[in-house]
This record gives C-alpha cells, structure tokens and sequence, in this order.
C-alpha cells in the first residue's frame, strides 16, 4: 500500500465515528471506556478479534449477530480503515474498532465486561526469542481471563500447525478447557457454523493451495 494512500486512511479514520485511537497514555492513566463500554454501545454482550486486520471477522460476525457488540483491536489503522468504513456504509451500529496495542487489553476492558475474544490467524512468532508476542502465551491468557466473563470463550483459527500445537499443548499443560479442537477444519463434518461461513482473504488463499485451517474453542481457568 502506498504511502498516499495509508495517509488517506489514516485521515478517513479519524473522522469515523467507530475508530477509537487513543494514545497509550491516555490508556496507561485511565481509559475512560474501561468498565463502561454500555455508554459506546448498549447492555449487549461484547465480542473482540485481536489483531483485526481488516476487520473481516469483525464485520461478518455484526451482520450476523446485531444484539451483539464487536471491537476490532490491531495496531494497523490502513488494515481495519476498510471494516469501519463497510460499517459505517451499511450502518452497523454493533462494530467499533480500537488503533491500540493488544497486550493493553485487560487497560481498555474491566473484568467480566467481554464476552467472547476471537484471535484470527494472528502471526506465529516462531521463533523462541519472539514467545513473548505470541498471542496465546500464558501472560496473554491471563489478561484474557481478566476480562472475559466466568464462562468466556476465546477462539484460535490460524493456518499455522505451529501456532496450534502450541496453544493446545499450553492449554492441555496449564490445565485450560479445551472445547472444540481440529488441525483440518474444512475436513471435518463436525466443525461449527461460524468458523465455516467465515474466510478472511487471506484464508481464501490458503484454501485455494490447499493449506489445511486449524481450529481451537476454549476456556481459560484459574
């Protein structure tokens, strides 16, 4: 993308009614929506995807389900710039999307005040020295435990067989509940709905090479 055309995004997003880009100060001294968020949205439950991209999983889910609020959360602003503005033309009040990092989550949400957090092919982070970023680490389930409700639920949906066996084995080890898992979703005959009905573009991609899509449904305990 060029750099025009990031800075046309950037400018757009600014004026959209359903981004919220506060600074990481603002979020360090008190992020006035933590522990509110029924005053951006209503009392309906809320669901988060961490490392949005463009907001596919976002988008699909809120046209699906209206009684429920979802928030979008990535770094990228040109990357989620194209789910706020499909939001906004078909005037889906349900979607907002946060420009913050995700390891200031349980900063942004109160405890018990998400629902559901869905993580949708977030980057693996192979490398040992890069364990810290990975989006399934046990300081991350911890903030998500912080946050989630007692019967929360977080959903892993990746093209990586690393990044699965990674989750399932921390899961497994840390003794988490695991509620659903499968290395090969779209060969499988018992798969939910909502992992089904639901491709990103790039998960088009893979499909078409024949990359198998991972799946895991889970409870984090304490």
């Amino acid at each position: 993308m060029g750099s025009k055309n990031k800075l046309k995004r950037f400018r757009e997003n600014d004026t959209f009614s359903n981004v919220i880009q506060p600074e990481r100060k603002e979020i360090l001294d008190g992020f006035p929506l933590k522990g509110k968020w029924h005053t951006h949205f209503n009392n309906n439950p809320i669901v988060l995807e961490l490392g949005c991209g463009k907001g596919e999983y976002t988008i699909a889910l809120a046209r699906k389900n209206p009684n429920i609020n979802y928030i979008g959360i990535d770094l990228k602003g040109a990357r989620f710039w194209r789910g706020a503005k499909t939001a906004l033309e078909e005037n889906l009040t349900n979607v907002a999307f946060i420009r913050t990092q995700i390891e200031l989550i349980d900063l942004l949400f109160a405890e018990n005040e998400v629902d559901e957090i869905w993580i949708t092919f977030p980057d693996p982070q192979i490398k040992y020295t890069r364990t810290k970023h990975r989006l399934t680490n046990a300081d991350f389930l911890k903030k998500y435990h912080t946050v989630l409700k007692p019967e929360g639920v977080v959903n892993l949906k990746t093209d990586s067989e690393f990044m699965h066996g990674y989750t399932l084995g921390l899961l497994h080890g840390a003794g988490h509940e695991v509620l659903y898992a499968h290395h090969n979703i779209y060969k499988n005959a018992h798969s939910p709905e909502e992992v089904l009905s639901t491709q990103t573009f790039y998960e088009s991609q893979y499909l078409e090479i024949g990359k198998p899509i991972t799946y895991i449904k889970f409870k984090i305990r304490y």
